[in-house]
């Protein structure tokens, strides 16, 4: 008896040595699997003595696992899974009455092998559980953030890139990627969350290195100013990989916000251009006078008028010199475009002379 009782002992502490191993590699807490164990046992004792009403005497800390089926005490028996007559309960408990329970220790290894996987299929769903709970927690406390990750892989095919995300993992699929980005396994990238999604498969986190917000929160990590609210981010246009256009505004007098941005001979939007892979980056005064906003998007162009529609459409036409004529236009209109996204107006570009193709 006294061996028996040593090697059930010894299962008791092997299973929490295992639960214990389990909370420190997956971080599941030791309670919630001990609540799945319950449960698995429950549905053991079911499928084996037809009933599951069961107490279990778990105590972690000592290595304690008991478990008792319970039993409506009566005089005449019906049913006998659920009932036993009182002569037998008195044997167990000599203060046994009818109508009340009495327990009946159950020998933890006679469960048996359906019993066992219940139990493994009800703990790795609970793992699988867990995980995509803490993966939506984790994927959620990073909505719309600037997150570091470590590639794992780059898919030969489609070119998307998997990637470790804190314990999460999330892809980045070759559409969200800057063209012409080289990256390597092993490399550390910055991603912008757009979006996190529950589907069948998990907890989804939508990531970008596109997203004009990626722009955004780089500036934010870089530039103090923009950090603590002195300069603020108005207006962003992108198009990633080649170029964006960035609209700020200073908050206090003392402090020039393109300057700021800019930093000591231009250190900190050199910084920002390398971690894009080399993308070209204008950052202008943002004005609430647009004509004085249309004029600094349009940079690095001079401009020498503004004129807005008087229709209320939202649209102007702007004069620059003959001679910056292609470069207010840009590489296949690129820059009269990201200024149009970043103003919010439609532009139409002349030359000064009025006659196009001039400064040819």
């Amino acid at each position: 008896m006294a061996r028996k009782k040593e090697v059930q002992q010894q299962g008791n502490e092997e299973l929490f040595i295992a639960l214990e191993l389990l909370q420190k590699e997956k971080g599941i807490p030791v309670e919630f699997m001990l609540d799945k164990i319950k449960k698995a046992i429950s549905t053991a004792c079911k499928n084996n003595y037809g009933n599951e009403d069961v107490d279990m005497e778990i105590d972690a800390a000592a290595g304690k696992f008991d478990v008792y089926l319970k039993k409506e005490v009566k005089s005449q028996v019906e049913f006998p899974d659920r009932e036993i007559l009182l002569e037998k309960a008195r044997e167990l408990d000599p203060m046994a009455e009818e109508g009340g329970f009495v327990r009946i220790k159950l020998d933890t290894r006679q469960f048996g092998r359906v019993a066992a996987q219940t139990a493994r299929n009800i703990i790795r769903q609970g793992i699988r559980d867990s995980e995509r709970g803490q993966m939506m927690q984790e994927f959620q406390s990073k909505h719309q953030e600037l997150v570091s990750g470590l590639v794992e892989r780059i898919d030969p095919k489609t070119g998307s890139i998997s990637l470790k995300i804190g314990k999460a993992e999330a892809v980045l699929p070759k559409s969200e990627q800057i063209g012409g980005e080289s990256v390597t396994e092993g490399d550390y990238i910055k991603v912008y969350v757009v979006d996190v999604r529950e589907t069948e498969k998990g907890p989804k986190a939508i990531i970008s290195r596109t997203h004009p917000d990626l722009i955004k929160r780089i500036f934010e990590t870089e530039v103090p100013e923009i950090y603590d609210g002195t300069v603020e981010i108005k207006a962003v246009s992108r198009e990633a990989g080649s170029r964006t256009k960035l609209a700020v505004l200073s908050h206090n007098p003392d402090v020039d916000a393109v300057g700021a941005c800019i930093g000591s001979r231009g250190a900190r939007v050199s910084e920002i251009v390398d971690e894009l892979g080399g993308e070209k980056i204008d950052i202008v005064e943002y004005s609430d006078d647009p004509k004085a906003f249309i004029a600094a998007a349009l940079s690095p162009a001079n401009v020498v008028s503004v004129e807005l529609s008087e229709d209320g459409s939202r649209s102007c036409k702007v004069t620059v010199p003959d001679h910056q004529l292609s470069l207010a236009i840009g590489n296949k209109g690129q820059n009269a475009r990201l200024a149009a996204k970043l103003t919010g107006w439609k532009i139409d570009i002349k030359p000064e002379s009025g006659f196009y193709g001039e400064e040819e």
